[in-house]
Parts: structure tokens; sequence; C-alpha cells
């Protein structure tokens, strides 16, 4: 059984970082997860990784298997989930190269699979919808590491695969501070499965707002120039997450009658 479970672009997995014990690929009632799941360990703690994309990149936003990923990690015992993403900013002072410890999310996803709960009618409780214990672990890391950071930022989430238009980058910035396309319905689900999520969130660009082009080199590039930070805040994060869990995100699924 592992405790923790990081969804995340396949760079986090780093041979002289993580050490790989055994490889699962296990079937779920929602299908195979994107790929194979990676149990090892990152500065001693034992973690089960899934490249959200595919190690080979091959699942979109729309398409990556959220159910049957949410659903493996816990049949593999996890209640703890961090997910460093990409994102693109929507204000000035969040620069790329900053780390977002996200608080919020605003979904504008179109055609997902956004719950468990096909059977019966369940409304999950999800007004703060991320863990605040490890939101406060991550916080003292990257103060530890003095990175630069932001406390808390809404996410919104677009359908991609396609970046924003100029006019919608413009619209998006009055309601949130970053834009990305894979935080939901990860996050909630997560959350009907009563599992704690942490959202680490890279700034890589400005998305379009500020007339300067983006596409995904320039996404991959940044990513690749902050993996290291990702990995040195895991390094010190991942041994300070406590075996008993204090924050409630257990009980959200019993809460609301599932």
């Amino acid at each position: 059984m592992v405790r923790i479970g990081i969804i995340g672009g396949s760079g986090i997995y780093d041979p002289n970082t993580f050490e790989t014990i055994k490889k699962v690929y296990p079937d779920t009632r929602y299908g195979k997860p994107s790929d194979e799941i990676l149990i090892g360990k990152i500065a001693g703690v034992e973690v089960a990784f899934i490249p959200r994309h595919g190690k080979d990149h091959r699942f979109p936003p729309s398409s990556v298997p959220y159910r049957a990923n949410i659903q493996a990690l816990k049949d593999l015992g996890v209640e703890v989930i961090i997910s460093p993403c990409a994102v693109g900013s929507l204000k000035e002072e969040y620069r790329p190269g900053d780390l977002v410890i996200v608080d919020q999310f605003i979904d504008l996803t179109k055609k997902r699979d956004y719950t468990f709960f096909d059977k019966k009618t369940v409304h999950i409780s999800i007004a703060d919808p991320f863990c605040t214990d490890l939101a406060h672990i991550f916080s003292d890391a990257a103060e530890e590491l003095k990175i630069r950071y932001h406390k808390k930022g809404t996410y919104i989430c677009i359908e991609g695969p396609r970046f924003s238009t100029k006019a919608e980058s413009n619209m998006f910035r009055n309601f949130a501070d970053i834009i990305g396309m894979t935080l939901v319905p990860e996050c909630q689900l997560a959350r009907e499965m009563g599992m704690c999520y942490c959202s680490l969130a890279t700034v890589t660009d400005y998305d379009v707002w500020k007339d300067e082009p983006v596409d995904i080199q320039m996404v991959l590039r940044t990513m690749s120039e902050c993996l290291s930070k990702i990995t040195k805040l895991l390094e010190i994060g991942l041994p300070q997450i406590e075996k008993k869990r204090k924050c409630g995100c257990a009980d959200a699924p019993k809460d609301a009658g599932a």
C-alpha cells in the first residue's frame, strides 16, 4: 500500500532522485491509467507516480483517463495526491518560473467525465477544493528553498488542447490568476474519493494577453528549466506529510452522503 501519489509530467521521473521499486499497470472499472504507475521512493518516501499524459504524451487534456488514474491510485492505498503542472499567467505579478500553490479553480471545460457517481446523485462539497495542510507544507518548503512563489492562485481550467485567443485571454484575466487544461476533473475526483490534493503549478508564459506568442516549445522549455525546483520541493515536502491526516479531506464523501 502506497500513501502518496504524484500525477505530473514525465520529467518528474528522474533516476537520480526517484528510486524505482516496481511498475504496475492495473485495470480499473474505468479502464487503464495513463501509463504504468511507477512505485518508488523520493527522499526515502514511498510514492506512486503516474505520467498524466502518458510517457509518450499521447493523451491530450480532454482525453486523459482521469477517473482511471484516480481509481488506480485509490486502489493502491493512496490518500494524498501531489500534482505538479504547467500553467499560463493571467497577471503581471505571476511571472514565468514562479510557483503557484493553487487554492481555487474555475471550470470552463466541456466534455469530460466529472464524477464517479454515475448511479446516484452525490453533491460533493468543494468550496475549498485543495488540502490546506499540504499547501502549508509546500509553502514552507518554498520558503526554505527561497523559491519565488504565490501562496494562493485561482486556476481557470479550459478544454484545450488549443491555447486561448487574445479575446479569451483578456476576458479570463478578470476572473483568475493562472490558466491551464488539466486540473479539472482531476482535483474534484480526488475529493470524491476523500483524498488530499495539492496542485503545484509552474508558470511557463503570459498566455497571449501580453501579445507574446505561446507555443508548446515555450512551455516545455520553461518547465524543463524549473524541474529542479519541483524536485527539491518534493524532496523537502514529502517527508513532512503526516501519516495521520487532520485536514478533513477524507470526510468529504461521507459528508456528501456517498
